[in-house]
């Protein structure tokens, strides 16, 4: 499994929400590039960012500071956060972005879902974010009566194969994952998701890894690192799944869906 530290960016600024509240918010960095930085040094392989500015307003805000990272640090970066129309798609990804995440416009708009995907389909995630199971959209400020799992499956259908899972509930409450709920998700995934939510120690990390989900193939931790609950070195050593038992021959098959 894949490692994304995260870097939530807002006024400018490096900072986490807890449960997806703007009015709570902690600022960790006032420039999101020494964030990045640290990350990277630390042994980060990869980076997981969102404008929560553009996931408020609709429409991306700092792309200049996505650029300012992407120029300078040799990782691949995801991006999400008010990527609403095939131009900040596209914006996105001439910032050097490797993959965008769509939100709220993935599943209300069908033309636009159709766009980004028939341009970018194999740089496309799609974040199903959730609140009491219950998708949350607009930057979260909202949330509707359907069920992540009917969201899932109508935009497999429509042609969606990469996805962000995030349990809004637990976002830096350092509480855990619901393990019971990843399980579930991952009966519906018919292609790959990453699980966001509640990690606090390094446990939640090995927890995630022992499910054996071959779909669930990354996990995005913000809080927890940068207030060193763990190193991204543990990290990384948590979510290799545990050893198999040894087969003919003393063998041990080690099962590690999505390690690059």
């Amino acid at each position: 499994m894949i490692l994304y530290p995260a870097i939530d960016i807002y006024g400018g600024k490096a900072v986490r929400l807890k449960q997806g509240d703007f009015a709570d918010t902690t600022v960790y960095d006032d420039d999101p590039l020494d964030a990045a930085r640290a990350w990277v040094k630390a042994g980060a392989r990869y980076l997981h960012i969102v404008d929560l500015d553009g996931a408020k307003s609709g429409a991306p805000q700092n792309l200049e500071h996505i650029e300012r990272i992407t120029s300078e640090i040799q990782v691949p970066v995801q991006l999400g956060g008010g990527l609403r129309s095939l131009a900040s798609v596209s914006a996105a990804l001439e910032a050097g972005v490797e993959r965008v995440i769509l939100g709220t416009a993935a599943f209300t708009d069908v033309d636009f879902l159709d766009d980004v995907l028939g341009a970018y389909r194999d740089r496309v995630i799609v974040s199903v974010d959730t609140r009491g199971g219950m998708v949350s959209t607009h930057g979260w400020q909202e949330t509707t009566t359907i069920p992540a799992e009917a969201v899932i499956e109508q935009l497999q259908n429509r042609g969606v194969r990469s996805f962000v899972y995030s349990n809004v509930d637990r976002d830096g409450m350092l509480q855990g994952p619901d393990l019971d709920e990843v399980n579930r998700i991952a009966a519906v995934v018919k292609g790959r998701f990453i699980y966001s939510g509640g990690i606090g120690k390094v446990e939640d990390l090995s927890a995630l890894a022992g499910l054996r989900q071959v779909n669930l193939f990354g996990v995005i931790v913000g809080k927890a690192l940068y207030e060193q609950k763990f190193t991204i070195a543990q990290a990384h050593d948590a979510l290799v799944p545990p050893r198999r038992a040894s087969g003919p021959g003393g063998r041990t098959d080690l099962f590690q869906p999505g390690r690059d």
